[in-house]
């Protein structure tokens, strides 16, 4: 899918040159190129990639193709372009909102493309690309176009089901870029859309960073001397703790608009030359070195459908990179079936050997390959000493090689019984797959039962996903109960770099064993994890929750430190006034209640989850997301949040699907894993199957009147069926024709002399 879609974007630059500008505003060479001034440098295969949000002219007739301000004399181009070509539109503005609030920030585009290559009273369909930064999750969509307009809701996945008659429009190109299409803009028109999304901030060093895709092409830069482009930018921070946060680098001019305890705010406007070049990327601190934290409560809103109280206790280890962390005992578990054969298995392999060689030399670790079989490093757990990392090394290069199934169960199993239970060391396990199981469900009540037993020292277990394959959420219930931390990588570029993060995040523990004084004492109490986890120098710990009972005005923080002295610090319980605690928790809550239905198999759980999501505007496995259309002139569809008007919009839905033509973009979810794909030992997936069978982009140019008569009578479906013929079948059907054709000539010819 991103490939078509990149020679999809390609061919529609070519397309492009076609546009006559006038001698003042001819584009140059580079604006018909990638802009030189990037970011970061992107793979040849996807050098046409949108790395900002990004509107497309859709184009199958490339005869539509000209300036709709001054048409021009344009040659005739026959045949259809299959996919359409896609024409990058101009931009004319664009605003970038961010606020970052704990580890999560909310981000909102705003900005005005033109159709600038459509020629006036001519339509196209218009393709938007949604790029997102770590972890995104798209939030909602609002779009303003001559005559109509529409914005998105999320509905039940039922009511999806039966609107069978709605367009059905949107999908991952990669899984950070999703994209949709808005139907038949006039050219010349303009299109502006607000675009929403959440992703995660990223700990490191003691700083929390920020990178939002931003990176424009020259080739949307509107053309001509008397256009303005405006370029818009604010940031907001919001730690929520009575210290003062301290800006380390931003990749854009911003100014300090407020500076108050614990918050920050920036802004930018001016008029630009040429839109942003570079991701916008943000780095902050908090003046700090020692632990520090808090904890936020909320009450539930009236349309709230838990009426518990919220809260949120976090721990942010501090910018101390000297602090003392405990003894490891590390074992990493990698899948080694025939799916993972190539790069993926290469670079799991490269970030193995990377991480164990961070291990200190009191640490100890071994490594565990499994297909259909087990295959160990060790019997038994190996000190880290260069010698043993070296002998590691070798036989990973040796004996880790792609075939065979995939056995989940009997590596777990392996593993416990070679981690020893001891009192200075902590345990940790670290399960690198890419695919689904039949017993998922059994592996993760077996850990329950393993991890109870084994007390306060029991091994944490991490899990890292690799493609779409796996079923991430088996791997984030494994996860919980094992109070490690989960990871996924969609594409292979990304494996080396994203274990090894996994790996610094899980095991550099410098808090364990940790305790929450007022937790006791309240009435009920339901955590997300639902496990207490260690404080690690590589990430904050959050925890949250609902609750019903009483907070006191400060709560008492227990644990053990890596020298077992004993750790104690007081938090000061607030309500949160002017902190979106609801926004934050909730992709937490879906995601996590979300793999306890998956484990549970509750239909309640379900709905409770749907109903979550279409209360919150995230989007969930069990609901998808609609473009409504409202025509001009027309009262817009207003939807509330209580269970009865859900049902009244699904109802009107069904009934005015066909006439609205509203747009069903699907879900947004990761899906339960493929279990066929993995008995298959399909090479681990990045992307979405592909809309369409053809694979190329399809365009016949030709004159005189038998391609005139060819383009009329020539069935699509036809040519993409003789596309996919082998050689014998094509000279087959090349000969049968040709015997036809000699027929009716024939036959003709005595006609006419008859």
């Amino acid at each position: 899918m991103a490939d078509q879609f990149s020679s999809c974007v390609e061919y529609g630059l070519g397309l492009s040159k076609r546009i006559l500008y006038g001698k003042e505003s001819a584009p140059t060479p580079s604006a018909m190129s990638r802009s030189s001034s990037r970011s970061r440098p992107a793979a040849p295969e996807q050098s046409y990639l949108p790395e900002a949000p990004m509107v497309y002219a859709a184009v199958s007739d490339p005869e539509i193709v000209d300036n709709p301000d001054i048409p021009s004399y344009q040659p005739y181009v026959y045949g259809r372009c299959e996919p359409p070509a896609l024409l990058p539109l101009h931009m004319h503005g664009v605003a970038l909102e961010i606020e970052s609030n704990l580890d999560t920030a909310f981000v909102t585009v705003a900005g005005n493309w033109r159709v600038h290559c459509i020629s006036t009273g001519k339509r196209c369909d218009c393709r938007v690309a949604v790029p997102m930064g770590e972890k995104g999750s798209l939030l909602g969509v609002e779009v303003e176009v001559t005559g109509s307009s529409y914005r998105s809701q999320l509905i039940t996945a039922e009511g999806t089901r039966d609107s069978r008659k709605v367009a059905k429009d949107g999908y991952f190109v990669k899984r950070h870029i999703y994209t949709f299409k808005v139907p038949q803009v006039e050219g010349g028109s303009f299109i502006s859309l607000r675009i929403r999304w959440s992703q995660k901030l990223i700990y490191h060093d003691g700083k929390f960073c920020l990178s939002v895709p931003f990176n424009f092409p020259a080739y949307v830069n509107p053309l001509g001397n008397n256009i303005t482009k405006g370029e818009k930018i604010l940031l907001s921070v919001n730690m929520g703790a009575d210290a003062e946060v301290l800006c380390q680098s931003t990749s854009h001019p911003l100014k300090v608009v407020k500076r108050q305890s614990g918050k920050l705010s920036f802004s930018h406007e001016s008029q630009v030359a040429a839109w942003s070049s570079a991701d916008f990327s943000f780095s902050y601190t908090v003046k700090t070195m020692e632990v520090y934290g808090g904890v936020f409560l909320q009450s539930p809103s009236l349309r709230d459908i838990d009426d518990r109280e919220m809260f949120c206790f976090y721990l942010i280890p501090g910018n101390n990179q000297t602090k003392k962390v405990f003894k490891k005992e590390v074992i990493f578990i990698i899948d080694i079936s025939g799916s993972m054969a190539g790069d993926p298995l290469e670079n799991t392999k490269s970030a193995v050997l990377a991480s164990l060689s961070n291990l200190n030399h009191e640490d100890t670790f071994n490594i565990i390959a499994f297909n259909g079989e087990v295959h160990l490093f060790s019997p038994s757990m190996e000190l880290a000493t260069n010698e043993a990392l070296l002998k590691a090394t070798n036989w990973v290069s040796a004996n880790l090689i792609a075939d065979g199934g995939t056995n989940i169960m009997l590596a777990l199993r392996q593993a416990m019984k070679l981690l020893a239970r001891t009192a200075d060391t902590i345990p940790f396990i670290f399960l690198i797959t890419d695919g689904a199981v039949e017993d998922e469900k059994e592996i993760c009540n077996m850990m329950k039962g393993y991890l109870t037993s084994e007390g306060a020292t029991c091994p944490r277990i991490s899990t890292f996903g690799i493609g779409l394959y796996c079923n991430h959420y088996f791997l984030q219930m494994l996860a919980q109960i094992g109070r490690g931390y989960y990871d996924a990588a969609y594409n292979e570029e990304s494996i080396d770099y994203r274990v090894q993060r996994l790996f610094t995040r899980a095991s550099s523990v410098t808090l364990a064993n940790i305790t929450v004084d007022a937790f006791e004492h309240l009435d009920s109490l339901e955590l997300f994890p639902a496990h207490m986890l260690d404080l690690s120098s590589g990430s904050p710990l959050i925890i949250s929750g609902r609750y019903e009972g009483r907070f006191p005005p400060s709560i008492k923080v227990s644990g053990t430190l890596a020298d077992t002295s004993n750790f104690t610090i007081d938090l000061k319980v607030q309500r949160s006034k002017d902190f979106p605690l609801d926004r934050v928790l909730a992709k937490r809550h879906i995601g996590m209640l979300t793999a306890h239905a998956w484990l549970l198999g509750t239909k309640e759980l379900e709905e409770k989850v749907s109903k979550m999501s279409i209360q919150a505007g995230i989007p969930s496995e069990y609901t998808n997301m609609t473009l409504f259309r409202t025509d001009k002139g027309k009262k817009a569809l207003e939807l509330t949040r209580t269970q009865e008007i859900y049902k009244k919009v699904i109802q009107r839905t069904k009934f005015e699907s066909n006439s609205q033509k509203d747009i069903i973009l699907g879900s947004l979810g990761l899906g339960f894993g493929d279990l066929a794909a993995t008995v298959e030992n399909k090479a681990p997936a990045s992307e979405e199957p592909k809309s369409s069978d053809v694979a190329e982009v399809l365009v016949k140019a030709a004159s005189g009147c038998c391609s005139r008569v060819l383009d009329r009578i020539c069935c699509m479906c036809f040519i993409r069926t003789c596309t996919h013929v082998n050689n014998q079948c094509a000279i087959f059907l090349t000969q049968l024709c040709t015997a036809l054709c000699c027929c009716e000539c024939l036959n003709c010819c005595f006609e006419l002399f008859s």
